[in-house]
């Protein structure tokens, strides 16, 4: 491991919910966390090294197409889940990742088991998924309105212990994708409810934002510590050795892409996809065809420009 990725594995490490423990999201983790980085400027140029490694290693794993990477966002509203896909993926190709978003469910997605309209959208080998929420949905806007649970047609008697008996789905569900190539990294955005309000009320007095605003998000506010119970269950239940979960502080946005896109690239790194080389024979065939083009080469122009680059 070099230094640079030691420096990263170091990071993340506050972040990362140890499998086994019992988590209290309000006292264990501090939304407002900033670490020894301390200004946003030094932020900002730590986000843009993050960018450039992340390109780095996006393209390595499209080129080897062994291996997928999903990202499962979770947090509140106004937390930034949008901000952060928006500046952490902003120098990959876009080839290479696709963003889903989950609202209510439609009829038909009603009609089957509620892992399945997730499984249509994970990612392909090579390419990077990104959920904005995802099937942590079943655990916590379920769990915190089981009103919810009357619209997915559950047979009579399965709702006794039917929240022990979908954190152990969701944990060997993500632990089937993991054996199969399919990665997954896990991160929580942890808002205060003071800065909720605070960008909440933003939305409401910048005109250009009021579009970003819903009088839903208001209500579900009133169930802020409902969803810190479901937050901390969910953590302290589904962190696991194949699929932790990294809580990030969200309060400064700026920290909060800085640690998820560290976490990313850690994932990355930890699989470490190489470009896939040629044997002898390709090799040799590709030789050949490298001479006839420079014999094409016009008068005055190099034969080969990149020939010092290789």
């Amino acid at each position: 491991m070099t230094s640079r990725e030691q420096r990263i594995a170091d990071f993340i490490e506050p972040f990362r919910v140890e499998p086994g423990s019992k988590v209290d999201l309000a006292k264990d983790f501090e939304p407002d966390f900033r670490g020894t980085i301390g200004s946003k400027k030094r932020g900002r140029k730590l986000l843009n090294q993050g960018i450039e490694l992340l390109a780095e290693y996006q393209s390595r794993l499209y080129a080897q197409h062994t291996h997928g990477v999903l990202v499962v966002l979770q947090a509140l509203d106004a937390a930034g889940k949008d901000g952060t896909i928006r500046h952490v993926m902003t120098g990959v190709n876009p080839q290479g990742v696709a963003v889903s978003s989950f609202k209510v469910p439609s009829s038909e997605e009603l009609d089957h088991d509620y892992l399945w309209r997730y499984g249509l959208r994970l990612p392909a080998r090579g390419q990077i998924g990104i959920f904005n929420r995802s099937h942590y949905e079943e655990v916590l806007v379920v769990r915190v309105h089981e009103e919810l649970l009357g619209r997915q047609k559950l047979p009579p008697g399965s709702r006794k212990g039917l929240w022990k008996r979908r954190y152990r789905e969701i944990n060997e569900w993500e632990r089937t994708l993991n054996d199969n190539g399919i990665k997954i990294v896990k991160l929580f955005l942890n808002l205060s409810k003071e800065e909720q309000r605070s960008r909440f009320l933003r939305r409401i007095d910048l005109r250009d934002k009021n579009w970003k605003f819903s009088a839903a998000d208001i209500r579900e506010r009133d169930y802020w510590d409902d969803y810190q119970r479901a937050f901390s269950t969910m953590l302290s239940r589904t962190s696991t050795d194949w699929a932790p979960w990294y809580v990030i502080p969200a309060d400064r946005k700026w920290y909060g892409r800085i640690a998820a896109g560290a976490v990313i690239a850690n994932t990355l790194i930890e699989i470490d996809p190489r470009y896939p080389t040629v044997g002898k024979k390709a090799r040799a065939a590709l030789q050949e065809i490298k001479r006839d083009l420079e014999a094409q080469a016009p008068a005055g122009a190099p034969a080969d420009p990149f020939e010092h680059d290789a």
